[in-house]
């Protein structure tokens, strides 16, 4: 009798204290903080105002760590609200440029290295408070001072975690600060459509995008290369997206796998048929080859069958001196142009 009640109450020691340690040491299912993530962001702010964008200005990237870190440290971590971040945006805010602002769903990787950290664009990513959390990932303990390094939860356990909540204030920050010709890149190939509902874009940024400040909405679904074509301009989600925005009265136009776009995907995938352009589709004005020339496949390896026109100029000229064949390409007072 005895033996059977220590044994009971043991298993009901380990139960408890297995509770008790999921709860206090934080045994959630995502991934724990970022390792180093104070000397990280630091180093991003600084990186930042000196290099990527000094025309912010001075910013205190210690104040703004500090900022950062009280948002969601000594707090229960299923319970950090976007207003929580406020201090943090408030030191971080500066200006997006009109028409540079990029809005995305289901491309991380693609729009960081199209925006060209803000040479071409501007998205979330490229503004400081965007830079300071982009790939990171933080959460605090209840009654501790101490990050959790071990395991931070995912939205699946609780929406108002620390990551959350953070990126919800960011992208309402952003889209309030938007102006001019605003771009959205969208992912034909997502599963479930290119404008997921609900969603950042859709929850947190459509509505509040300042109307008095927005000339157009200019929409591109790009597909991925090896990718099917599940959405597109005027179909499935797509096309809801463009009523929904035309309905808010903001002009609207949508362009499927815009090029520029597609010359940048082409780039890890220029074996591809999707990346093989017709030669009669390509002509540009002037003397000189754009920088696109160097990532369209088969030029280069063209032989002098393709070009029943005389060429001429093309063994001086400093642009082709790679090119093994150039005698596709002809010199016209226009331009060079790849004979047909």
């Amino acid at each position: 009798m005895m033996k059977n009640l220590f044994l009971s109450l043991l298993l009901v020691s380990v139960l408890f204290m297995n509770s008790f340690s999921e709860v206090q040491g934080g045994k959630w299912k995502g991934e724990g903080t970022t390792k180093n993530l104070e000397s990280i962001v630091i180093g991003r702010c600084y990186d930042y105002i000196r290099i990527v964008n000094p025309a912010v200005g001075e910013k205190n990237c210690s104040e703004i760590w500090e900022a950062f870190k009280n948002a969601f440290i000594n707090k229960d971590p299923c319970n950090i609200l976007p207003k929580d971040y406020e201090l943090f945006i408030n030191l971080s805010l500066h200006t997006i440029p009109p028409n540079k602002s990029l809005f995305w769903e289901n491309n991380h990787l693609l729009i960081n290295s199209f925006a060209g950290r803000g040479r071409r664009y501007m998205s979330l990513a490229d503004t400081l408070f965007g830079f300071f959390g982009d790939f990171l990932n933080w959460c605090g303990q209840a009654n501790s001072i101490e990050l959790d390094y071990e395991s931070c939860p995912t939205t699946e356990e609780c929406e108002n975690n620390a990551v959350e909540s953070f990126w919800r204030m960011a992208s309402i920050t952003y889209a309030q600060h938007s102006s001019g010709v605003i771009h959205v890149l969208l992912n034909g190939s997502a599963v479930g459509g290119a404008y997921p509902e609900p969603g950042f874009f859709a929850d947190y940024e459509i509505p509040n995008l300042q109307k008095d400040k927005i000339s157009q909405i200019a929409i591109w679904v790009v597909d991925d290369i090896e990718g099917p074509d599940t959405d597109s301009c005027g179909t499935h989600t797509v096309e809801k997206l463009e009523n929904r925005l035309k309905a808010l009265g903001y002009d609207v136009i949508c362009t499927d796998n815009y090029k520029s776009v597609m010359f940048l995907l082409c780039v890890d995938y220029p074996d591809d048929s999707k990346c093989t352009l017709s030669s009669s589709l390509l002509f540009w004005t002037g003397s000189v080859l754009p920088a696109a020339y160097h990532i369209l496949p088969g030029i280069s390896d063209m032989n002098d069958s393709l070009c029943h026109r005389p060429c001429f100029g093309c063994q001086n000229h400093p642009y082709l001196t790679e090119v093994p064949c150039c005698s596709p390409w002809c010199h016209q007072s226009r331009g060079w142009q790849l004979c047909a």
